[in-house]
């Protein structure tokens, strides 16, 4: 480890931590703080210097059941994260999101006494809330990105401050719809209808057979039909759940996400981070969530709201219809989006909802709250 410079160790286990803590580094770096940053992190987090110290791609998982599968090496890295903290010390350790393992990480740093910020928050409040317990035991302080988290952790007296969502900073649109559409090769005089399947090849494999069948119940004569496709997406499992017949049929976006959800006029998305992005943007969407079937009937045993979507739950209302699991269908998803392309006054009204929501989750930069909290533990 570099000389002089303090130790902060992070563990971003997904494609959306890497980036909310991509941000906070940078902004670090931007205010010439004497950090080092190691750990468990991404392509985003390594282009702002952080130093990786375990394989990336191996952690991030989905669902009950599947990470149960790879039981073995999140408890190996369990192991061998318990060796590197007593062998570095670092000054801090700052845990993202991925709260099945960040949790167990979270109390052996504590029982180092290395100081542990917790950045977004786990979602106790949806399910296992047990864990607040442990956020109150083992970290010094959470920081939370959904409005209503920090009233929730006071009341169970978790230390905590409301940093912002971190999607109000992240979010930066780098072509105009014109060169967009040049470089997809997309026609400007149709409605242009998204498909976001997923960031995670399992992901891929429950939900883009469904996305297709919807978009080939489309005139294509009136609609483009735009399919995202994630940098850690394996090329043969995402090109395998889509037909050769219905290849010409679809632009498949590789980049530029951001860009595809602000043009579309409509999105289709599995519930996520995505769903969020896309209603800060404003766009009107359906969010769809299926997943294996033991996952998703431990979950409903587990999950104590009615709503999955966060665009619904932060406004406590659905304001972006939800199509869940067994009634996952292409017939279904075509339905509900024909419903809004075909009706203007549903159309505007969640247009006028999403509005709310880019209001709520703009009051704070996240990136420098979390800054401002990390220089607080450690100069």
């Amino acid at each position: 480890m570099a000389v002089g410079l303090k130790n902060i160790f992070w563990v971003a286990g997904e494609n959306s931590g890497d980036l909310h803590s991509s941000m906070v580094i940078r902004r670090l770096n931007e205010r010439k703080k004497p950090f080092n940053h190691i750990g468990i992190g991404g392509y985003r987090m390594q282009q702002q210097g952080f130093k990786p110290l375990f394989p990336f791609s191996k952690f991030s998982q989905m669902g009950f059941w599947e990470v149960i599968g790879k039981l073995p090496f999140f408890l190996k890295a369990e192991a061998q994260l318990r060796k590197l903290l007593i062998n570095i010390k670092p000054e801090l350790v700052v845990l993202v999101d991925f709260p099945g393992f960040n949790l167990r990480i979270a109390k052996i740093a504590y029982e180092l006494n290395i100081p542990v910020i917790y950045y977004i928050c786990p979602q106790f409040w949806a399910w296992r809330h047990g864990r607040v317990s442990r956020l109150q035991s083992d970290t010094n302080v959470v920081a939370c990105i959904l409005p209503f988290e920090k009233e929730l952790l006071d009341i169970n007296r978790v230390h905590s401050v409301y940093v912002g969502h971190p999607i109000a900073e992240e979010i930066e649109l780098e072509v105009d719809k014109e060169t967009f559409a040049s470089t997809f090769g997309l026609n400007p005089d149709k409605k242009w209808l998204g498909f976001m399947p997923g960031s995670r090849n399992a992901e891929i494999t429950n939900m883009m057979p469904s996305f297709i069948d919807a978009i080939k119940r489309f005139d294509a004569h009136k609609y483009e039909f735009l399919i995202s496709k994630s940098h850690s997406v394996k090329n043969d499992i995402f090109w395998k759940q889509i037909p050769q017949k219905h290849r010409s049929r679809v632009s498949v976006v590789d980049g530029y996400i951001y860009e595809m959800m602000q043009y579309c006029h409509f999105m289709v998305v599995t519930s996520g981070t995505a769903a969020l992005e896309i209603a800060y943007i404003g766009t009107p969407s359906v969010i769809v969530y299926k997943t294996s079937w033991i996952s998703y009937e431990i979950a409903k045993k587990l999950i104590r709201v009615d709503k999955i979507g966060l665009p619904n739950i932060i406004m406590e209302k659905k304001i972006v219809p939800e199509i869940i699991q067994s009634d996952v269908s292409g017939e279904n998803i075509h339905n509900q989006v024909k419903a809004y392309l075909d009706d203007d006054d549903k159309y505007r009204n969640q247009l006028a909802d999403l509005k709310d929501i880019r209001q709520r989750l703009s009051e704070k930069s996240a990136s420098n709250e979390v800054s401002d909290l990390i220089e607080k533990f450690i100069l």
